[in-house]
């Protein structure tokens, strides 16, 4: 079995990492090189997941903040908003219909 590291295919960079030049549908020399080249392939998804990971922990503080404003502020549209279910319970009370205004006939319809 040829080592990956006699193959003309196996390099490493300057920080020391493995890197697989072969194609695994041309030059893969013996069924163990198709194997390794999967782990390598794996272990960069598996750094590129981890980096995903940490941008997302980085942004998690800001998310909640942004969900806290985001809450503040329908809260204080539905506060404002009040007054109109209000005048509606009391004209209800009252037996009067909510809007006068419901009563006249629209010319338009």
């Amino acid at each position: 079995m040829n080592q990956c590291k006699d193959c003309e295919f196996f390099s490493r960079d300057q920080l020391g990492r493995i890197m697989l030049r072969c194609d695994p549908f041309s030059t893969i020399k013996e069924p163990a090189c198709l194997e390794k080249w999967q782990l390598v392939r794996l272990d960069a998804l598996l750094q590129s997941y981890q980096a995903t990971l940490r941008w997302y922990q980085k942004l998690a503080p800001m998310q909640e903040q942004m969900f806290q404003y985001m809450k503040r502020e329908m809260d204080e549209m539905e506060d404002a908003d009040s007054w109109k279910y209000q005048e509606d319970e009391e004209c209800e009370a009252e037996g009067e219909p909510p809007h006068p205004e419901d009563d006249e006939e629209n010319p338009f319809q």
